[in-house]
């Protein structure tokens, strides 16, 4: 599981995953100055660091690099939720006090997730649950 991603990480990453397409150090610089004050070669290093890290993969364009996302913003978040859960003493209560802290939509969201995703015995998902497997065949 890959490290939470810094502040100027998650911004650089943000625009790579938003634009979803190649990206060169110039067209992020000026994206993020809208926001901030900050050096071409910040965003450089930090593009850098991304690619060392395997955020990121690169391809050389002339002088520069064209900078491209190895994966996507939901599986880093999902990789994310995975690791603090994983890491939890009692995984189903840190699953109940999450799915407490879920706004409607974010439930709505999870049920709509769950039609999707073949998980057997989960309220709300598509797939039978176990004990209603072969009901009105006989034993």
């Amino acid at each position: 599981m890959p490290r939470p991603l810094g502040e100027l990480e998650d911004a650089v990453m943000s625009r790579v995953w938003e634009w979803n397409r190649p990206v060169t150090v110039r067209e992020v610089l000026e994206d993020l100055r809208r926001e901030r004050s900050i050096a071409y070669t910040t965003v450089m290093t930090v593009l850098d660091n991304l690619h060392q890290k395997g955020w990121v993969r690169r391809e050389q364009e002339g002088r520069a690099y064209r900078y491209e996302a190895i994966s996507t913003r939901a599986a880093y978040s999902a990789a994310l939720m995975n690791d603090a859960w994983s890491e939890s003493d009692n995984p189903a209560a840190a699953l109940v006090a999450f799915f407490g802290m879920m706004s409607a939509g974010q439930t709505e969201a999870l049920r709509d997730a769950l039609r999707v995703v073949d998980v057997s015995g989960v309220p709300g998902s598509d797939a039978p649950a176990p004990e209603d497997e072969g009901e009105g065949t006989q034993r």
